[in-house]
């Protein structure tokens, strides 16, 4: 391709024109990077942050690049969570005095809540509103304990002699640290004889023999934090074949004890007695016995002893099983609480599991004469329950007494009905109400739970807002329209009486969706202003604008926006909000544009070079003529020049120069043949040194004369009135740009 002065000055202008109308410069903030502490003699930078009480001072280096920041600017460094997320930064150091200072560090101290391997740091300004690319992860901790720990078998505090502990086969043992406060909100790593376990926990049940120790999970700050705690030596012995003497089921009729006993006895050894594999009691020197009380509530179950001390190996026993002898269930075949309407007789009855039953029936708690079924006739009111006898078996239990059961007549009835399921006032699209309960209420106001009795019986009718709602004549109602909004209460009647319950309230959503839409969502200087509308029409409306959350308006219909936010729109509907989607509004950040190669492009003359973008709205390509050549989100450039690309993000543009030069393909040559046959007869330069006007290239002969001058050098040496008068002539050349030597050496001319 072939220019000259005229058409690069001309490219040049028009970049420049352009560059300003798009504002195409801003800051840079670069990526902060760990710097050493100037106040530590021989330090360097960390790798990882390792603070505590003692010491908590490190530095971090920030630099920016130009034009300069408003004079009110402040840098903030701010800390991502343990995930490297910025979700809600935590704000480590703040300076207002470096916004003239291109390269400076920030000093910071770790929040003492601050414990994890992928932390990530960031850079921002206020102003203008930039933040540089997340740095590197790293490991920060704040050691907030530092002290060995001590670990005894679940964390008793009592050590074992020499840290030992002997376990038969198949037993175990929990290894728990006891020095530490708030022990479970840490993360722990175990060892068992140098190895790394996967327990993270605060202990550890083990049951293969090794050297156990700990210590806490500080990650790359681990060793630093000086908290390895003692070592508990588990070794395993032969099993002594420990039991409980006597049978694996024994049955103790109520009333009476029974002893259980280990098998293995000796003076000092330590009994440890378990029922359902809960401890009831020990450990305890030479308690190698121990009382089960029938007259006890529960004491039925699975016991345990386990065994340990000098000369032995910890063992636990195989379980035995302790029930009750005669012992046999009742259950009243009648709800609890039952109503006894006028001229009305109910009959009363009991099941039991005794094998050779007797009955007596009580009223009011005095026997009822010769009720001695499992059934009872009843026409009264009253307080009714029933005591079973067992008379076969091996023992003689006391009679034991159902439920009691109460018999009303009642002054009146109440209704409580309920939402059924998760109904949300202004939230719910539908709600169901459903009777839960009927209280038969008597004359002195007392009620009773009749609803088992009495459900199937009543004639219902809901209610809404005191008038009847035709059809609904169950215990059930369900409301899915958003105008049937109201009161509703449940009537209902049996024989003369009549019920009713309090008034349940239902809002419900509306169904229509609230969509509102944005000419945009990234908010810029010097852009199209953003608005906000709605597809609903909002004239007749009660309506708020919000963001975040707070009302900003509520008198537009459409609204324009000057300030990044989450907005949304709200309509009162039948009493109810109706809440539209969310539009979230940005920032305007240049490095939304993102392209796949430099910008600097360098393509072989003849050849095609393919240029993307990508993360705008739309994308426009003008050559150095202003000429628009493109309006995809990629260009296939072929020839040299300087093209600029306009990229849209909703009403914000960025603008990016692209220069494109050809690569030079050879050497500047140092020998030609002037003899006229077409073939290397001028001396011909790289595209870099010719046809530019601000390059002037000078050639000199032999004797130091100069022979020829010429800029933006045409590759038309030698020309054709120069004449030589030797075979092989020698000449030098000098090729300067603003009188700077570039390059220089010989020409060799072969006639």
């Amino acid at each position: 391709m072939k220019s000259n002065s005229t058409y690069s000055i001309l490219v040049l202008a028009l970049a420049f024109v352009l560059l300003g109308a798009f504002g195409v410069q801003a800051q840079v903030l670069n990526q902060p990077t760990p710097a050493d502490n100037p106040n530590l003699a021989g330090n360097s930078a960390w790798t990882a942050v390792c603070a505590s009480g003692g010491f908590n001072e490190y530095f971090v280096n920030f630099t920016w690049d130009p034009p300069l920041v408003a004079s009110d600017n402040e840098f903030i460094l701010e800390l991502s969570d343990a995930n490297g997320y910025f979700a809600s930064p935590t704000e480590l150091a703040k300076v207002s005095d470096k916004n003239t200072v291109f390269d400076f560090e920030f000093k910071f101290a770790l929040p003492s809540d601050m414990r994890g391997d992928n932390f990530k740091m960031r850079v921002r300004s206020t102003n203008p509103a930039k933040t540089s690319p997340a740095s590197e992860a790293f490991s920060m901790y704040f050691i907030d304990y530092n002290s060995p720990l001590l670990i005894s078998e679940n964390g008793s505090g009592t050590i074992p002699s020499g840290g030992l502990i002997q376990l038969c086969g198949g037993g175990s043992v929990t290894l728990k640290p006891h020095n530490i406060p708030n022990a479970e909100s840490y993360i722990y790593n175990w060892y068992r004889s140098g190895t790394l376990l996967a327990t993270k926990s605060e202990s550890i049940t083990v049951s293969e023999p090794g050297m156990y120790y700990v210590e806490l999970d500080y990650g790359d700050c681990s060793g630093s934090a000086n908290t390895l705690s003692n070592t508990i030596e588990i070794s395993t012995g032969t099993s002594s074949g420990l039991t409980i003497n006597g049978e694996n089921n024994i049955e103790v009729c109520p009333g009476e004890t029974y002893q259980l006993e280990a098998s293995i006895t000796g003076l000092g050894l330590t009994y440890t007695w378990y029922k359902d594999g809960a401890i009831i009691s020990g450990p305890t020197v030479d308690g190698s016995t121990y009382t089960v009380d029938a007259s006890t509530a529960g004491f039925e179950g699975s016991y345990e002893v386990e065994v340990s001390g000098s000369g032995i190996c910890k063992e636990l026993s195989a379980p035995v099983t302790v029930s009750s002898s005669g012992s046999f269930e009742i259950s009243l075949n009648n709800a609890e609480n039952i109503v006894l309407l006028p001229s009305q007789t109910k009959t009363l009855s009991v099941s039991t599991t005794a094998t050779s039953a007797t009955y007596q029936w009580f009223k009011d708690g005095s026997v009822v004469a010769e009720a001695t079924s499992s059934s009872l006739n009843i026409n009264q009111v009253g307080e009714y329950h029933v005591e079973v006898t067992e008379n076969g078996g091996p023992c003689t239990p006391a009679p034991l007494a159902s439920a009691t059961t109460t018999v009303v007549s009642p002054d009146s009835f109440g209704f409580v009905v309920d939402y059924v399921g998760n109904y949300s006032s202004c939230e719910s699209v539908d709600a169901t109400l459903s009777l839960t309960t009927i209280n038969a209420i008597s004359n002195n106001g007392a009620t009773t739970d009749v609803t088992a009795d009495l459900q199937n019986s009543f004639n219902y009718q809901w209610k809404l807002n005191g008038s009847d709602v035709s059809g609904e004549t169950s215990k059930t109602i369900t409301i899915s329209n958003q105008e049937d909004n109201g009161d509703y209460a449940l009537y209902g009647t049996i024989d003369a009486f009549e019920a009713s319950s309090i008034s349940l309230q239902v809002k419900l959503a509306s169904n229509e969706s609230l969509q509102i839409t944005a000419n945009g969502s990234i908010l810029c200087e010097g852009g199209e202003a953003i608005v906000l509308e709605s597809t609903t029409d909002l004239t007749n409306e009660s309506f708020e604008w919000k963001k975040d959350g707070t009302v900003v308006d509520s008198s537009s219909e459409i609204l324009s926006i000057s300030e990044t936010g989450v907005y949304q729109l709200v309509i009162t509907s039948n009493e109810c909000p109706l809440v539209s989607n969310e539009i979230t509004i940005s920032d305007f950040d240049e490095s939304l544009l993102v392209l796949d190669k430099s910008k600097d492009l360098i393509i072989i003359e003849g050849e095609t070079q393919t240029l993307t973008a990508s993360g705008a709205d739309s994308y426009e390509w003008f050559d150095a003529g202003n000429n628009l050549i493109s309006s995809s989100s990629y260009y296939d450039f072929t020839e040299e020049g300087e093209y600029l690309l306009i990229a849209s993000f909703g009403t914000c543009t960025v603008s990016k120069v692209i220069t494109v030069t050809y690569r030079d393909m050879f050497a500047i040559p140092n020998v030609i043949t002037a003899n006229g046959d077409g073939i290397n007869d001028l001396w011909v330069l790289p595209n870099t040194y010719s046809r530019d006007p601000n390059v002037l290239i000078t050639i000199f002969n032999e004797r130091g004369e100069q022979v020829f001058s010429q800029a933006g050098y045409e590759n038309n040496w030698p020309q054709s009135t120069t004449s030589f008068n030797k075979q092989s002539m020698i000449f030098y050349y000098k090729i300067t740009r603003g009188g700077k030597s570039l390059k220089q050496g010989t020409i060799t001319v072969i006639k």
